[in-house]
């Protein structure tokens, strides 16, 4: 069972994310919040699996709040957005977020982006890579090629970076490629070095804007 935390400012969306995500038989709303405030008292509270996280609230905001969860090892934050909140994207990204998805998403989306999330992987909405990817290119300025750094990559970090782009855990990775899930948080963390990415956030970003993977739809 996926225990997921709601934190939106308006009532009424959260309501309608809570009836989307209560209609999945895997997975249970356990605690509602209108801010960020004492979010790390909130998640020990209820104890999710995974927080979906309102960008723009009163007091605390999502990212300040999202920052203080992975200060605190908390659960994953899944940050819900609308398309206009592009400018605060990257500093979501910077605060720790593992996953991004557009309030207008479909159900079945949202649905699959928290099990992604929860599961220990990455999650972008198609719709939002291209903004995801304007802003690491002004603010990472690579010092390398793509090619360069994607060359320096072994097969097996590629394959890797690939599933990882797509949404898998490291569990996932392992069960596909017949690995120990030790080695492939090995090969994870060497590529994190060999691509001077700081998380795992920005590595699937790279992998994107490299062209290693297509957005989805």
């Amino acid at each position: 069972m996926i225990r997921v935390l709601l934190v939106d400012d308006q009532p009424m969306v959260r309501a309608g994310l809570g009836l989307i995500l209560r209609s999945q038989p895997d997975i249970q709303v356990v605690g509602e919040r209108d801010d960020g405030d004492d979010i790390v008292d909130a998640v020990a509270g209820c104890a999710p699996d995974l927080v979906c996280m309102d960008v723009r609230m009163p007091g605390t905001d999502g990212v300040e709040a999202t920052r203080r969860l992975r200060a605190a090892d908390g659960p994953p934050v899944c940050i819900l957005t609308t398309f206009g909140d592009q400018d605060v994207l990257w500093s979501a990204v910077d605060a720790g977020a593992a996953g991004f998805e557009l309030k207008s998403a479909t159900p079945e989306n949202l649905i699959e982006a928290v099990r992604t999330v929860a599961s220990g992987g990455s999650w972008i909405d198609g719709t939002l890579l291209g903004p995801i990817l304007d802003s690491y290119r002004q603010l990472t300025r690579p010092t390398g090629r793509y090619a360069d750094r994607v060359g320096a990559l072994s097969d097996r970090e590629l394959d890797v970076l690939r599933l990882m782009a797509r949404g898998a855990s490291n569990r996932e990775i392992a069960d596909q490629l017949n690995l120990a899930e030790t080695t492939v948080k090995t090969h994870v963390g060497g590529l994190f070095n060999k691509l001077g990415a700081r998380d795992r956030a920005a590595a699937i970003v790279f992998a994107y804007d490299a062209g290693l993977v297509r957005p989805r739809g």
